[in-house]
């Protein structure tokens, strides 16, 4: 990209709708105008491809909606995207998930998750190291 445009589109961007990968299970809200109206619709799917950079970048979520396979196309720093949610962290294993295209049912929208790990071994040891010294002063 030229450095001009580069510098012009600069201040549209948006930093905050960055911050998921491709696998991730994201709700998009996007903002819908009806007539004189605007209210916000929810789009709720895994993101299977990112492509472009700066202001042209573009993701596309998919989900199952009536068992029919449903794809959307976002611009990331589009006024009408008003916030990307983050439901579940994945593992991505490509750069694009097209193949879940092919897949039926549940298997649809299964993606490896990351799992956290919770450090419990600290925490064992303190109730029992707890116990110890009110024994002793009962014993006084």
């Amino acid at each position: 990209m030229k450095p001009v445009i580069k510098e012009i589109t600069s201040a549209q961007l948006k930093p905050e709708n960055r911050t998921f990968k491709i696998g991730d299970g994201v709700r998009v809200h996007t903002k819908v105008r009806e007539g004189d109206k605007e209210r916000v619709q929810i789009f709720a799917g895994i993101v299977i491809a990112r492509r472009g950079s700066g202001i042209n970048e573009t993701f596309t979520v998919r989900r199952i909606s009536y068992g029919e396979g449903v794809e959307r196309v976002f611009p990331v720093c589009s006024p009408n995207v008003l916030k990307v949610e983050v439901e579940r962290v994945s593992v991505p294993m490509r750069a694009r998930l097209y193949y879940l295209r092919d897949r039926v049912g549940k298997r649809a929208t299964s993606v490896k998750e990351r799992r956290f790990m919770v450090a419990t071994t600290g925490e064992a040891e303190q109730p029992a190291a707890a116990e110890a010294p009110k024994a002793e002063a009962k014993e006084a």
